[in-house]
């Protein structure tokens, strides 16, 4: 029997999602490729938007491939993806090239290689779950926080071409170093049984599921609004330029912990109550800018907006580990990010368009308030984690049962046999 080892594990997803996360820090390319490429500043956003669907296109086809081979296989072929996807941007000489290479290869192989490292994970550890899925969700930021300052001291020294072609070197050798790991970790991913087993155990979860949707949906699109245009956003309340930029990596850094804050929080309140509080939290936020629209204070807010996104998107990594299977995590996951893609072409796109008819961010962040005033509303009704049972019940229960992992002493363990009980 293979061994199972939860440090290395997360060391692999620690590993190849950073430098996968520097898809946060594409503003940094955009002038050097309109210089470069010779395009418009509207066409290099399409890419980000190509490579964002992408990304959530790669995180809903990763389940489908749970038993077409192993976690490493995977895994290597992700890298293998990135790695090409990215060396192709670095050599484009038309935005068709870019697109290809960056938006879809990378943007696909990220999304699918964070799909397989999460549920692998998921199947391996056992405790503080919630802590554990905050983490993974903020390495992509985090990711974005040091893949910034990076790419900025590399444009300063050699051109975008160059700089994108260390990227491509730091994937490969990351996703390597992640496939090692995975393979010394034992990571595995779900069987065919145990998806059969699970899924009718969570017919009773659609519910919870399109709840959790929409409040996820609501955070992200005013959170990502701030995150995409957070200089901008200063720039417009009175800031300046350096003030404007320090934000942008300071927002970037408050919605990374907030991310990791909100999955250790499911750990220890009701789902409801965790989610609701960072709505709230970001509607105090918008609330507060709408009122005093200062330089000092659209910092302050906009970093409450923004971490209220982050709460929500740690504490929904959070909830699925609590109201599903861990046979399930990938799959549920996969479905629920939807939220996020369609927040980042709703609202963003808006909030642009609304600043070029007024010159200012009023309304959009009024209807990102809006939005988190529903959100409250939503999660107020959500079960909290130990009321979810499963309708199946019966023979379906037995089930889950018997395929839960089960402790030294052959007792189910940890919160499959919540889950299983129901």
């Amino acid at each position: 029997m293979i061994r199972q080892r939860a440090w290395a594990a997360i060391a692999a997803a620690t590993l190849l999602n950073l430098p996968m996360g520097s898809l946060y820090a594409f503003s940094v390319f955009l002038k050097p490729l309109e210089a470069a490429l010779g395009a418009t500043r509207s066409e290099l956003s399409a890419v980000f938007g190509v490579a964002t669907v992408c990304f959530t296109l790669g995180m809903n086809l990763a389940p489908r491939l749970f038993h077409v081979a192993s976690a490493p296989v995977l895994l290597l072929g992700c890298t293998a993806g990135g790695t090409v996807g990215v060396a192709l941007a670095a050599a484009a000489t038309s935005l068709v090239q870019l697109a290809l290479g960056y938006g879809v290869l990378f943007g696909i192989c990220g999304g699918a290689a964070y799909i397989f490292l999460q549920q692998g994970v998921n199947l391996i550890v056992r405790r503080r779950l919630g802590l554990l899925n905050g983490y993974i969700v903020s390495l992509y930021p985090a990711g974005a926080m040091i893949a910034a300052p990076l790419f900025g001291w590399a444009l300063s020294r050699w051109d975008v071409h160059t700089t994108l072609a260390g990227l491509a070197a730091a994937v490969a050798a990351t996703g390597l170093a992640a496939t090692a790991l995975a393979m010394h970790g034992g990571v595995r991913l779900p069987t065919a049984a145990a998806h059969a087993s699970s899924s009718a155990a969570g017919t009773a979860r659609v519910w919870i599921f399109w709840q959790i949707w929409t409040v996820f949906f609501l955070a992200a699109a005013a959170g990502l609004t701030v995150l995409s245009q957070a200089a901008g956003m200063i720039v417009a309340y009175g800031g300046s330029t350096a003030m404007a930029l320090a934000a942008t990596t300071a927002i970037t850094g408050a919605i990374a912990a907030a991310r990791l804050g909100g999955g250790w929080l499911v750990d220890q309140f009701p789902v409801p109550v965790v989610m609701a509080a960072a709505h709230v939290l970001a509607l105090s936020g918008t609330i507060v800018l709408t009122l005093w629209p200062t330089p000092v204070v659209s910092l302050a807010t906009l970093a409450m907006i923004g971490m209220g996104y982050g709460f929500i998107s740690g504490s929904t990594a959070g909830a699925i580990a609590a109201y599903w299977p861990s046979s399930d995590y990938g799959r549920i996951a996969s479905r629920l990010y939807i939220a996020w893609c369609a927040a980042a072409v709703t609202l963003p796109v808006l909030a642009g368009h609304l600043y070029d008819l007024s010159g200012g961010y009023r309304l959009a962040i009024a209807i990102a308030g809006c939005g988190n005033l529903l959100g409250i509303v939503v999660a107020c009704f959500l079960p909290r984690q130990s009321s979810v049972t499963s309708e199946a019940g019966g023979a379906s229960g037995s089930q889950a049962v018997s395929n839960a992992p089960r402790n030294s002493s052959g007792a189910v363990s940890g919160r499959d046999s919540t889950i299983a009980r129901g």
